[in-house]
């Protein structure tokens, strides 16, 4: 494809957490400080095996139904204090997000996350997207995948893969989080890196509509 007909510059979509962040260290030590301060025993080590789906399904490990509303609240509340600082991003984060900016493309991130946590997170490691879109996770991120026109979407969990195949768009998927590539895959992911790192590199490949460069560019 020539560069007077390359695709425009796409609205992507990504996860945050082990997507854009490793955000284990930080989910530990808020659930260990839940723990200490509800006096219900959380494995904290357990839980962060399992990012990804919405708060209120791990509570449900630990806490009766009827108190997981009030210990959710609580985890968010304390959430800032405990979590931000530790969560360092993940390799090619930084890069990734910036080279759909620098293409001309709109960088959108669709979390599960209580927005103004993830926002939190987002600004303590200058990662600076279009939007920040908080509280949806499978399925359900194909609102807003589908309201800011996303055409890739990009997440390490195989409900990220289903909020992608759900909105119509592309599945980038990175085995950093819970799921690895066989699993991602098997989910309907149409291209699974090992790492972010690589993403710059075949969004160029992707614009040139380059089938062997998007091949090669698989994990």
């Amino acid at each position: 494809m020539s560069s007077t007909t390359r695709r425009p510059a796409p609205t992507v979509g990504f996860d945050l957490d082990m997507t854009l962040i490793d955000s284990r260290p930080g989910i530990r030590a808020c659930y260990l400080e839940l723990s200490a301060r509800t006096g219900t025993y959380v494995d904290a080590d357990l839980a962060v095996t399992r990012l990804g789906p919405p708060l209120a399904e791990e509570l449900a490990h630990w806490f009766p139904a009827e108190e997981i509303e009030a210990v959710a609240d609580l985890y968010r509340e304390i959430y800032p204090a405990y979590a931000i600082e530790p969560t360092p991003a993940l390799p090619g984060a930084r890069e990734a997000i910036g080279a759909v900016r620098g293409a001309g493309g709109r960088a959108v991130v669709v979390t599960a996350k209580h927005e103004p946590n993830a926002k939190l997170h987002l600004a303590h490691l200058g990662i600076e997207p279009d939007a920040v879109i908080g509280g949806l996770w499978a399925e359900q991120k194909a609102v807003a995948l589908r309201e800011h026109g996303a055409e890739i979407y990009v997440g390490d969990h195989v409900g990220d893969v289903r909020g992608a195949r759900a909105a119509g768009a592309r599945s980038v998927a990175v085995p950093t989080g819970p799921c690895d590539a066989r699993e991602l895959r098997a989910a309907g992911a149409d291209v699974v890196f090992a790492d972010l790192t690589a993403l710059p590199g075949w969004l160029d490949a992707y614009r040139d509509g380059d089938a062997e460069g998007l091949d090669a560019a698989r994990a």
